[in-house]
């Protein structure tokens, strides 16, 4: 399904495959020979979303972008099913395997493996070929990556990164959840006007990556 959201289309390249129960919706581009699987869900909420060439979304992965945390993914990626990427960069040649979660702002460095259920947390830093193992989380400019029992050192790195001012806007000594939620109801709201729509943008002439 593709969504108009906003005013931006989708624009899919035409060797790309959308799976018909996929969505993607406003200002998304897939570049040539992308697979987007069935049930995965690929929303820009005014962010940009930018999937680079040969690219695999697998089944019920979801992908988002916010107006303060585009997403851009680069050439020859993978993203597993039920995995989480939202708002940050994925450069060339990223497996992110089943279950792993990407949080606004990262960077995940050239040919790095994110295994299953693995963590990088906002603003962390993967340089290339970095690892992080099963269930393990990585956090931290330059990423420190840590076992998810090494709660204590993992919230040492990742306080100062303020995860309530970074996503949702507030402070966190002023942040409850009827504030994040009144917030996030007032955004959400622009969705009430997309429309639903059978075809994307055309690419430009010339568009293709090398």
């Amino acid at each position: 399904m593709l969504i108009q959201h906003n005013g931006k289309m989708p624009t899919i390249d035409a060797t790309a495959y959308v799976a018909p129960n996929a969505v993607v919706c406003g200002d998304v581009t897939v570049g040539p020979g992308c697979r987007i699987l069935f049930g995965a869900q690929v929303i820009a909420e005014s962010g940009a979303i930018s999937i680079g060439q040969e690219c695999i979304i697998m089944e019920n992965a979801v992908l988002r972008s916010s107006a303060r945390h585009p997403l851009n993914i680069g050439n020859n990626c993978l993203v597993g099913p039920n995995a989480h990427v939202v708002g940050c960069t994925l450069e060339d040649q990223v497996f992110i395997a089943t279950g792993s979660a990407i949080f606004h702002a990262a960077y995940i460095g050239r040919g790095s493996e994110v295994r299953i259920n693995g963590v990088v947390h906002l603003k962390t830093h993967l340089a290339e070929e970095t690892t992080v193992p099963i269930g393990w989380v990585a956090v931290g400019n330059p990423a420190q990556v840590l076992p998810p029992d090494a709660h204590e050192q993992i919230w040492e790195i990742q306080r100062p990164l303020n995860f309530p001012l970074t996503v949702y806007g507030f402070e966190r000594d002023e942040v409850d959840m009827v504030k994040i939620t009144r917030r996030l109801s007032e955004s959400l709201a622009a969705h009430v006007s997309d429309q639903i729509t059978d075809t994307a943008l055309p690419v430009a002439s010339g568009s293709e990556q090398d």
